[in-house]
């Protein structure tokens, strides 16, 4: 990837951001960091309406988002037109996630899974490309709505 991946978490999810987004620039990917920036508690989701943001701008390649389930950070950015936020909490939903949706951002939990498994999906979903095919058609759908 040429471009930067983006990250973004809420409080429960930046302890995993801070790793993932160090263990991705040690394998040599560009990582644009969204927020927050520590784990205080609050309400504010600008991080991840910002990364979502930053994915319809074509700023970075895809995103990462984190929060303790994976839930809310989606819900968030999956109001931005064109964002396809898929929560992985698993290996599988992170390959087909890419392979048949083209997902833009990936969203898992901090507080679901452990962080081998975290690195495992992110790797997964990073290296997984779009099939395209029967699956355009669907998502130019899901885009429209």
């Amino acid at each position: 990837m040429t471009k930067a991946v983006g990250i973004a978490s809420d409080h429960a999810g930046f302890e995993y951001k801070e790793l993932i987004k160090t263990w991705l620039e040690e394998a040599g990917y560009k990582i644009k960091d969204f927020g927050v920036y520590d784990n205080s508690r609050r309400l504010d989701y600008k991080a991840v309406k910002s990364l979502a943001d930053g994915v319809i701008a074509k700023d970075v390649s895809r995103g990462i988002a984190i929060c303790g389930t994976g839930l809310a950070v989606s819900i968030v950015a999956n109001k931005v037109k064109g964002i396809r936020a898929a929560v992985c909490n698993d290996l599988y939903t992170a390959k087909k996630s890419r392979e048949h949706n083209d997902a833009n951002i990936l969203a898992f939990g901090s507080r679901v899974i452990g962080f081998g498994l975290a690195q495992e999906i992110t790797e997964t979903w990073l290296k997984t490309a779009f099939d395209g095919g029967r699956h355009e058609e669907r998502n130019k759908y899901i885009d429209s709505i």
